[in-house]
């Protein structure tokens, strides 16, 4: 099956704060600069980011290493919900 599109649902009070969460833990596990966290909602199309994550610090590896750690903890903590909607399912 191909799948057309995705769809995000989210209960955003407890999103909005796990995201927090997750920005405190990782401020206490490297020095950053800034914390940048978007995750759409709703119908995204195929191809198309659902989530983006920016986080800057001096070094790069810092960065690199807490936005895979964000993602991470993202996936596993943040009561957002993905539907794949497959080709002729409308």
């Amino acid at each position: 099956k191909e799948v057309e599109r995705l769809e995000y649902e989210a209960y955003a009070p407890m999103a909005e704060a796990e995201i927090r969460k997750i920005c405190a833990a990782a401020r206490k596990r490297w020095s950053l600069k800034a914390i940048a966290v978007a995750h759409r909602t709703g119908v995204v199309p195929v191809g198309e980011p659902s989530v983006e994550i920016a986080i800057s610090s001096e070094h790069r590896k810092e960065s690199l290493e807490a936005v895979h750690f964000f993602i991470d903890e993202l996936k596993a903590r943040v009561p957002i919900w993905k539907k794949e909607v497959y080709a002729g399912e409308g």
